[in-house]
């Protein structure tokens, strides 16, 4: 199993048991337990998805460069500029490095917003305006 490119999930071999002792390994790491990287979605001129394979062969799209985002206004969504990254609730560097992600307030041409979804996982930007 090659491990580039890919990340593997699984439980700690740092954790103890209660007596104080380390964890052994029991068995060699699966396939299943792989995961991807970080999206690291950042600001960009244009919209640019990359396609990722998951399981069963189905496509999934990470948002890598986003310029645009789809902002709720009353009960519809309008297409608005993003003029730059405010802050940050996952980490204050976030908004230095213009890396979005859920929870990420932004400043489009309308004013304020909050991102709603996870644009490293679904390939686009949905906001709400900020009161």
């Amino acid at each position: 199993m090659s491990q580039f490119g890919s990340q593997l999930h699984g439980k700690s071999r740092r954790k103890l048991y209660g007596n104080g002792k380390l964890k052994k390994k029991f068995r060699d790491k699966k396939r299943y337990e792989m995961g991807g990287f970080f999206a690291n979605t950042r600001l960009g001129d244009e919209n640019k998805v990359s396609k990722a394979r998951g399981r069963g062969a189905s496509d999934k799209s990470r948002l890598k460069y986003a310029a645009f985002a789809n902002l709720l206004v009353g009960s519809s969504y309008k297409k608005v500029k993003i003029k730059s990254i405010l802050e940050s609730k996952d980490n204050r560097n976030f908004a230095r490095l213009k890396i979005m992600t859920k929870g990420t307030v932004i400043d489009t041409d309308e004013g304020k917003a909050v991102i709603t979804n996870r644009p490293g996982r679904e390939g686009s930007i949905n906001a709400k305006l900020v009161k």
